[in-house]
């Protein structure tokens, strides 16, 4: 019989754990999530800045700590703290929420017909966050074209 005994658990044991069972016919696997839940269940409040937060039409704090935001807008940005107090302790953690504008296609591929042997091109413009990087991928029926492959008549021009 295996076992695996966990003295004195902490948060940093919460994972997956996977057994392993082996012998000269072969080797089989079963795996197992640990979640880790403060005892008792700990009363969560955020903040943004100095700001103590409450549920409202855009914000909502749900029952296991997480904040959502509704319609997030660049006004939401700052230093956010997640404050977790029980009657065995308090502990809390910050984070910088920084926004980025979403990713659009403002031109995308026109259809085309052209003739066997003639050349094709198609345009695809997107525009983006400047403080990201943008990659355009093509694919053709579902398959990723390799640019970079000997003897295939694609070529990929960027524009800046």
């Amino acid at each position: 019989k295996g076992e695996l005994r966990i003295q004195s658990l902490s948060f940093d044991d919460a994972g997956m754990y996977q057994c392993i069972a082996e012998n000269t016919h072969g080797i089989i696997y079963a795996n197992a999530e640990l979640k880790i839940v403060a005892s008792p269940k700990p009363k969560f409040s955020w903040s943004k800045g100095t700001e103590l937060l409450v549920n409202g039409s855009r914000i909502h704090i749900w029952d296991d700590g997480s904040l959502e935001i509704i319609n997030i807008t660049k006004l939401d940005e700052g230093r956010y703290t997640c404050f977790a107090e029980n009657n065995r302790g308090k502990a809390n953690s910050t984070g910088v929420l920084e926004m980025t504008e979403a990713t659009r296609i403002t031109l995308a591929p026109l259809n085309v017909d052209v003739t066997v042997g003639e050349n094709a091109t198609m345009q695809c413009i997107a525009s983006h966050d400047p403080t990201l990087d943008l990659t355009f991928i093509w694919s053709l029926n579902g398959f990723v074209i390799d640019f970079e492959k000997e003897h295939e008549h694609y070529e990929r021009n960027v524009m800046v």
